[in-house]
């Protein structure tokens, strides 16, 4: 059961014909992410099963509607029909590129409910300062502050973090990481001053967590104590443990660092297009929920603003 009672989790075998093959048209045309993949195949098997033996191609603009309406019924929230409807116009833009079974989306003008914009949650520059000042107590912890220090260094995504490789798309010497992001989409950019110390300080200690037999065939940065890459569960649990001791007092999760970054660069800098490319939002509406301010140059927003990115 997923969130708002709504049911998904259609068996394969039963899946219509249509779903497997957008989902394949995503992943191998627009090239979409695993989760953004689990994420269409569960709002598309929303659609499946409200259409309740109807094909998507036979629907109207009352219908979405409708369905829309009785979604909201079930509980889900506004920004999450949001999201359902993202992914039902999508799919009937294919039908009428692809397939060439509709002239109209019937999506196209549904409105989701509204719902309160909020700021994504953040910790304050003194409680991201104290967190991340807190000196390791042992060799994970090494890797654990150096893994931290680099998501609100150059606001990664928990899943650029994960998939970073030793020698791939880290160059301390430029202090600079290469990600590949949402859609595979490529972007660059700089990693602070004390990241850079914190992450030169783990790759000393890398060596120690992975067998020597196993040396070359291990490519990523971060590993686990026998050696394996860190999960992205295993990484956010790591932040909730280091937060919890170090006395914090808030939940803090990976997510979070990547919203202090953006808005702790905004507020020194007020330069929203600069913080849109260095966090790779496709458009600028992503990036003004933090707030709406002037722009400035990129570079020099990182260089002087970023509060770890300056020297003591």
């Amino acid at each position: 059961m997923t969130d708002g009672g709504a049911q998904s989790g259609i068996p394969a075998a039963v899946a219509p014909e249509w779903l497997d093959a957008y989902l394949d048209y995503l992943a191998t045309q627009r090239r979409a992410a695993p989760l953004t993949l689990e994420n269409y195949r569960r709002d598309l098997e929303r659609l499946h099963l409200l259409c309740a033996g109807r094909a998507p191609q036979d629907l109207a603009g009352h219908d979405i509607r409708h369905f829309v309406a009785r979604l909201h019924g079930q509980g889900l929230g506004g920004r999450s029909i949001a999201r359902v409807l993202s992914a039902w116009r999508g799919l009937f833009r294919w039908f009428i590129r692809q397939r060439g079974l509709l002239s109209v989306n019937p999506a196209e003008g549904v409105r989701p409910p509204k719902t309160p914009q909020r700021l994504p949650k953040a910790l304050s520059p003194d409680q991201a300062q104290a967190m991340l000042d807190a000196e390791p107590e042992d060799a994970l912890e090494v890797r654990d502050r150096a893994m931290f220090e680099l998501l609100y260094s150059s606001g990664l995504r928990l899943a650029e973090l994960a998939s970073l490789d030793v020698g791939g798309g880290l160059d301390l010497t430029e202090c600079m990481v290469t990600v590949c992001g949402k859609r595979g989409k490529t972007r660059t950019v700089p990693v602070g001053t004390q990241a850079t110390a914190a992450l030169r300080a783990w790759l000393a200690q890398r060596e120690t967590f992975v067998p020597a037999s196993n040396v070359a065939g291990e490519p990523a940065l971060f590993v686990t104590r026998s050696g394996g890459r860190m999960s992205s569960g295993a990484i956010r649990s790591r932040l909730e443990r280091w937060a919890r001791t170090r006395g914090l007092g808030v939940h803090v999760h990976p997510h979070m660092l990547r919203h202090s970054f953006a808005s702790h660069l905004l507020q020194s800098s007020g330069d929203l297009r600069a913080v849109q490319e260095l966090l790779g939002h496709a458009s600028i509406r992503s990036t003004q929920v933090y707030t709406h301010l002037d722009f400035q140059h990129l570079a020099k927003v990182y260089d002087a603003a970023h509060p770890r990115a300056k020297r003591r």
